[in-house]
């Protein structure tokens, strides 16, 4: 895990991209002032530096974060190469709005399970690839060992098995039931004491919701465990905002309105001098 200062200065890199992006400034122009408005004594500027000169030579930026292991997640960089993928639908403002919100969390010290649930909510929103997604996810330092090991086994089962259901068989919940309403180890088949032994990754609280959503949308679930347990919410993309660009079309639109009622009036007083229109021109003489 990278210093809380470093995530705060990774929130405001993004943060800004996602407010300037918008205005179709050159990427190039971007980094470069954000190289000199990040925090000297973190190792922002030096990444950047590092993603400028890549994106100079290749045109992405997610090949030089890839090489950045020790600074940029894998997470991180799979969303930016969804973003920079052509034949993709995920927009890089909503990919860096989100990476945002979890730089942010990670400076507001993060729970393993809320950052879980938000990563895996990013790929479900927005439709991307479980299998690279999980995957990326794995390689993020703030999990350990157990927490790696499930991310790889879900990897495997999702879409066969609901999230809630495995979430609830990893939760405190889920253990407590057992011990009161099963029999002895010895007297329970193999497979099920094999799976007694995997170690608890989620509390009580989130067994119980994961529970009451099993066979549900699991946007329900997400929704629960925001409402009930304050985990981060995922962004949404923001439509587009066109009314800079829509007031001009309408004051040239009245504009002409006006030139043609004027000349309506013209006409209906008792003709339209064109004579005006041939100022600073000969008027060509009539035709014989």
């Amino acid at each position: 895990m990278l210093p809380r200062e470093e995530y705060i200065e990774q929130a405001y890199f993004f943060k800004a991209m996602g407010e300037r992006l918008p205005r179709n400034q050159p990427l190039q122009e971007l980094l470069l002032q954000l190289k000199e408005e990040a925090l000297a004594t973190t190792n922002l500027p030096m990444a950047l530096d590092y993603l400028l000169a890549e994106l100079k030579h290749t045109g992405q930026i997610h090949s030089a974060m890839a090489k950045l292991e020790h600074y940029f997640t894998p997470f991180q960089t799979y969303l930016v190469k969804a973003a920079e993928d052509d034949r993709g639908r995920f927009d890089m403002r909503v990919a860096v709005e989100v990476l945002r919100f979890e730089a942010q969390y990670k400076a507001d010290q993060a729970s393993v399970q809320g950052l879980f649930v938000y990563q895996f909510e990013v790929i479900s929103r927005n439709r991307l690839r479980y299998d690279h997604g999980l995957l990326a996810m794995s390689g993020d330092p703030i999990y350990d060992a157990d927490w790696k090991q499930f991310i790889r086994s879900t990897r495997l089962q999702i879409g066969i098995v609901d999230l809630a259901d495995l979430i609830y068989v990893r939760s405190a919940e889920y253990q407590k039931r057992r011990h009161r309403e099963q029999p002895p180890a010895d007297e329970l088949p193999e497979e099920v004491q094999e799976s007694r032994e995997l170690p608890v990754l989620f509390g009580e609280k989130e067994g119980r919701i994961a529970l009451a959503n099993r066979r549900k949308e699991p946007l329900f679930f997400f929704a629960a465990l925001q409402r009930q347990l304050g985990y981060p919410i995922v962004p949404r993309p923001q439509p587009i905002d066109n009314t800079p660009d829509l007031l001009p079309q309408l004051m040239r639109r009245m504009e002409r309105l006006e030139v043609r009622l004027k000349l309506i009036e013209e006409e209906n007083k008792g003709g339209i001098d064109i004579t005006r229109f041939y100022e600073g021109k000969a008027i060509p003489p009539p035709e014989e």
